[in-house]
């Protein structure tokens, strides 16, 4: 018997909230395989990093980095930041993110609102949504937190916590499905996510097949490499590879466009009511084509890991001019993922 996962009622703090998040039946064939969906963004902040911006603030405090009244540093997109500045603030740490103005207005706005410093790279190294913004951020954030005595940059992309804070991910599937799992999904970015959930879930269910969502244009599982639009996931051309990318871990890398992805989050939120970000919906996507495949065999269970849902979205990936001004809108992307969500679908549903 697995170990119940439940979440207290009552809680002191904001971090108690971190995990126990649900999972949604998204589709249920004949032959009795499923997609079932891991909704991060019922963790505080609406997003699974919260989840690792606890473990490593933990881990600089276990390891005599971290000092009380001291500052966190880290160089974020957003999800990363609004969990450390959760942990900062009930902590009693000062923390300072450094960003670009890529970055999704709602969650700078949140930071802030949280008590972050915000801390913007200068506009040479912000020229467009790639690897140069990313480098000059990291730079940056590294160059604060030695010029601080007090400060500890946690740096997400190479600390070992990252991936030790999705181990719980790893322990509420197994318990909640009792081990039969036969696909993992996830979004690669630092790879703390997929890899932290994936190489804890192998421990308990050896047999899981393990493979890795990046956009195009991300170069982690090769070229051609260009522009996209999926924040917080993927590598642009001329930045590092995470060190938590565990190519021995990951059975299978793939890559869908940001078109298919945007669709894809656009016709669940029309279809069944759930706002899921722009990475997530090119998770689903993926899913739900390998679902419709002759290749799943009878009784598949199949889990997609969403890193964070949609209302931090709204002016881009659910906004119809920020979607045109880019080309990104593509009413047969958006059919062929309505109709195979369709025919999937076809036999979860109870008529009313």
């Amino acid at each position: 018997m697995r170990e119940a996962f439940t979440r207290p009622a009552v809680v002191s703090r904001v971090s108690d909230l971190i995990g126990h998040t649900p999972l949604f039946e998204l589709c249920r064939t004949g032959d009795g395989s499923r997609l079932l969906l891991k909704l991060e963004q019922f963790n505080p902040t609406g997003s699974a990093k919260i989840r690792m911006a606890r473990r490593m603030v933990l881990a600089a405090e276990e390891s005599g980095l971290l000092r009380p009244g001291g500052r966190i540093v880290e160089s974020t997109s957003g999800n990363t930041g609004l969990g450390l500045a959760v942990i900062a603030a009930e902590r009693g740490y000062a923390f300072t993110a450094v960003v670009d103005h890529h970055a999704c207005a709602d969650k700078l706005r949140g930071m802030r609102a949280l008590g972050a410093e915000l801390v913007y790279v200068a506009e040479e190294g912000d020229g467009n949504d790639g690897a140069l913004a990313t480098a000059a951020r990291e730079e940056l954030a590294e160059r604060l937190a030695r010029a601080d005595d007090g400060a500890v940059f946690t740096e997400q992309h190479n600390n070992p916590a990252n991936a030790a804070g999705y181990h719980p991910v790893a322990r509420e599937l197994d318990a909640a499905l009792d081990g039969r799992i036969d696909v993992l999904l996830g979004a690669v970015g630092t790879g703390g996510g997929l890899c932290g959930t994936g190489g804890a879930l192998r421990r308990t269910v050896p047999g899981v097949r393990i493979v890795g969502v990046e956009p195009k244009g991300s170069i982690a599982f090769g070229g051609p490499a260009h522009d996209y639009h999926q924040s917080g996931t993927g590598t642009p051309e001329g930045a590092p590879v995470g060190a938590l990318v565990d190519f021995g871990l990951i059975d299978e890398g793939v890559k869908v466009g940001d078109v298919e992805a945007f669709a894809a989050a656009r016709v669940v939120a029309r279809r069944t009511g759930l706002l899921i970000g722009g990475s997530a919906g090119g998770v689903v996507h993926e899913a739900l084509h390998r679902m419709a495949s002759p290749r799943t065999g009878p009784g598949t269970t199949m889990v997609a890991l969403l890193n964070d849902g949609g209302e931090k979205y709204m002016d881009t990936v659910f906004d119809d001019d920020w979607m045109r001004a880019r080309g990104l809108v593509d009413p047969a992307a958006e059919h062929e993922v309505a109709e195979l969500l369709t025919a999937l679908r076809r036999e979860t549903e109870t008529p009313t």
